[in-house]
């Protein structure tokens, strides 16, 4: 009795070992940002900004973060998810010739974060709009 109750037990753990019972711990990544980092001449009339992850993303959570008010955009309403939740768009008035400094996330702040609640790692991009 003791060796089949024994086996039925290992069964059980293995199988609960193979089914995915521990959590994602892998952060996500930021995959691409609208605009580009580092452009340099993009069109004062865009009216959203976006970054893209290499995974779904919690619903109604992101940090979209500023180190210095003057270098952050008129936010005209609240961001959201699309493609899957993968892409978080905010919606944006832009200023001409103007640089813009935006982090996701930040030391303190880690709402942009995956279904399984890992952060993403704070990230920093920048941009310029055109006269």
């Amino acid at each position: 009795m003791f060796k089949k109750d024994f086996c039925l037990i290992a069964v059980i753990v293995l199988i609960a070992g193979l089914s995915g019972c521990g959590r994602d711990k892998i952060p996500p990544k930021v995959v691409s940002t609208f605009p580009q980092d580092g452009a340099m001449d993009v069109n004062p009339s865009l009216s959203e900004i976006s970054v893209t992850f290499n995974e779904p993303m919690r619903d109604k959570c992101w940090s979209w973060c500023y180190e210095d008010r003057e270098h952050f955009p008129e936010i005209n309403d609240d961001a959201y998810y699309t493609d899957n939740y993968t892409k978080n768009v905010l919606p944006v008035k832009l200023e001409p010739n103007t640089e813009y400094i935006i982090w996701l996330n930040t030391v303190k702040i880690k709402n942009f974060m995956d279904k399984s609640g890992n952060p993403v790692e704070p990230y920093k991009f920048t941009f310029k709009t055109s006269e």
